[in-house]
């Protein structure tokens, strides 16, 4: 019999620790076996004091019960009506014939050993309050330099967190935050979701934190790359890096930017604060700024909320879902809310170590925020991962000293939960950014994944595919509009529909965004920072429909600067015709009879650290209503 992956991760195990784990193992599927109807039986709750020491220490043990049919759902695992008994008995009948060799005496007896905190899709460090702690002999790491930059690192941040907690602090912050229109508002919005999807598991916490994110990003922060001159309003460009004065140190900024003018000749100081009193003065920086003074704002509004650092230089918020029973992730910078695969998946990177800051505990979430569990295992060689787990267990030890034992047995709990959830194996589909229940249509409206009134509507980011609708079909024409400063399509040829985000009618993307410069009052589309090219399309498909093109123009508009390019083709089958972005409504003739036209655009070049905005698509001012691309599409009979 050929063992499945989980069953031969089971098998790793010491022989006394496989023998333990699979009698629950086969207790579990025997009770629904002989109990199909029963509920009781399709339901394992991870808080049980059975399951939480007996299986998820044991390698390859909870990713058995995921083969058998078990889903994840918020503080339990459950077999759903809708799982194959019969995937159940062949998970059972490989488990049941190892356990019978192992007793008989006719396989080998594994060497004992402590058991894996989890496979190579959740590693150890996942563990770091349920499993033992390792041997002093593995707890060296392989670096000592290394390994002690990687430990101020996690006892700076760990300290840091506690700035959120001062009471005075809180209250400055909860002074500035219109909080009684921020409440009412998620009241609203709650009482929608609420009429939407009965069902819903919602809550005001989940509500009040998404309106958090769009005050917080669109009325009081503001992003910085170069702050204007301050005597001619004029632009400025990096130069070497001027020294803090003794009050710039005293709100944490170790790095004071020169934002130098060329006209001018005058230099533009931009202090890099680190405490978030001060952010709450200034109101403007970069990631570092925003998830600083952003979960500090959480937290004034009692939101359970902790600071997450990314060790490939990003940080956000988490906030504590008390309706979801789970953390939830929350970027100011980008206003998203429960998207954890928006770096990995969305930004391309190339995660390793990501880690939550509370008051409370550290906490390893790397898993949480990538569906690549053995590519980001293979990037971790900062520290050893045993190191790493004895380390965290230990930070956690010491804070938690002065805690109840109710709350000490709730952060257990609650990590737990995230255990699980790490070992969950994620498949995301094209385009999905969201956590586990992304699904949830509430949820979904909540945060502006649905379309007008189709409440079954998905987030679309890529693969869309413009075809005649009905009305386009009598009318004979296809008609798109996008403006980048509305960041939304507007499709004239039905009806003047709207369509929201820039990425929504995207056929495909690769390493790019929508940029806003808040201080230039503009908007547009650039490649990603740290990626040489960025590339991006739309697909019209007129065959369906039975029609063919009769005549097309478009008008894009992209700007560069220094030695960005950007590269504008139409392809049709093997025709491919390149055009200028030169904002004019051009023709093109050689199209006509063609029934699938792809707009493509390439962003590369520029020089030094902004190169990535030297190349733009679409560049207009916030203020400015004109469209910024335009395809015109007469259709004729096939």
């Amino acid at each position: 019999m050929t063992l499945s992956p989980a069953v031969t991760a089971l098998c790793e195990n010491s022989n006394q620790v496989f023998l333990d784990a699979a009698k629950l193992l086969l207790t579990y599927a025997d009770n629904i076996i002989r109990n199909p109807n029963e509920e009781k039986y399709r339901s394992i709750r991870i808080g049980n004091l059975t399951f939480s020491t007996k299986l998820l220490p044991v390698k390859g043990a909870v990713e058995c019960l995921f083969e058998m049919g078990f889903e994840e759902a918020e503080t339990h695992l459950v077999f759903p009506p809708s799982a194959s008994l019969e995937q159940l008995k062949l998970i059972r009948e490989s488990i049941a014939a190892e356990r019978d060799l192992r007793m008989s005496g006719e396989r080998p007896v594994q060497p004992a050993s402590q058991p894996a905190a989890a496979s190579t899709s959740a590693p150890q460090t996942s563990a770091a309050a349920s499993c033992p702690s390792p041997a002093p002999s593995t707890q060296q790491p392989s670096s000592l330099e290394s390994s002690m930059s990687f430990f101020v690192t996690l006892q700076s941040n760990f300290q840091h967190v506690m700035q959120y907690e001062n009471l005075e602090l809180q209250l400055k912050a909860r002074s500035i935050i219109p909080h009684q229109q921020l409440s009412s508002a998620a009241e609203h919005q709650l009482k929608e979701l609420k009429e939407a999807d009965p069902e819903c598991k919602v809550g005001m916490e989940e509500c009040l934190v998404l309106q958090l994110l769009r005050w917080f990003k669109q009325d009081f922060f503001s992003w910085v790359d170069c702050l204007p001159c301050s005597q001619c309003g004029g632009p400025t460009t990096h130069y070497q890096a001027l020294s803090p004065t003794a009050e710039e140190l005293r709100w944490g900024a170790q790095r004071v930017e020169n934002h130098y003018c060329q006209s001018c000749q005058l230099s533009t100081r931009f202090p890099r604060y680190n405490h978030p009193e001060k952010l709450l003065e200034t109101r403007r920086g970069r990631c570092g700024e925003w998830a600083n003074c952003f979960t500090l704002c959480c937290r004034a509004l009692g939101l359970e909320a902790r600071y997450i650092w990314d060790s490939t230089d990003h940080v956000w918020t988490e906030v504590y879902s008390v309706s979801q029973r789970r953390w939830l992730h929350c970027d100011s910078c980008e206003n998203v809310c429960d998207k954890p695969l928006l770096y990995e998946v969305g930004w391309g990177k190339k995660l390793a170590y990501v880690l939550a800051f509370s008051k409370d505990q550290v906490v390893d979430v790397t898993w949480r925020y990538s569906c690549k569990h053995p590519e980001v295992l293979s990037r971790r060689t900062k520290v050893k991962e045993a190191w790493l787990l004895h380390t965290i267990n230990g930070l956690n030890a010491a804070r938690q000293q002065s805690l109840s034992p109710d709350r000490k047995r709730e952060l257990t709990e609650r990590l737990l939960v995230e255990l699980v959830e790490f070992i969950s194996p994620k498949k995301p589909k094209p385009g999905e950014l969201g956590g586990r229940n992304s699904g949830s249509l509430a949820w979904r409206i909540a945060r502006g994944e649905t379309r007008g009134a189709d409440a079954k509507a998905s987030t679309q980011a890529e693969a869309f595919v413009f075809t005649p609708t009905e009305e386009e079909k009598k009318t004979r024409l296809l008609h798109v509009r996008y403006s980048a400063s509305m960041d939304q399509y507007c499709r004239v040829s039905n009806s003047s529909e709207i369509i929201q985000s820039w990425d929504q009618c995207v056929w495909k993307k690769d390493s790019v965004f929508r940029k806003v410069e808040n201080d230039w009052k503009m908007a547009y589309i650039a490649r990603t920072e740290g990626f040489p090219v960025g590339r991006i399309s739309w697909k019209f498909d007129l065959a369906p429909a039975g029609f063919k093109i009769h005549s097309v123009s478009i008008m894009a508009r992209s700007q560069t600067f220094h030695s960005g390019n950007v590269s504008w083709s139409l392809q049709s089958g093997q025709m491919t015709t390149e055009f200028s972005g030169d904002g004019r409504q051009q023709p093109f003739p050689s199209l006509a009879g063609s029934s699938e036209l792809i707009v493509a655009a390439e962003l590369s070049g520029g020089d030094g650290d902004n190169s990535w905005q030297h190349s733009q698509l679409f560049r207009q001012a916030l203020d400015e209503q004109e469209p910024s691309f335009e395809v015109i599409i007469q259709l004729q009979d096939a």
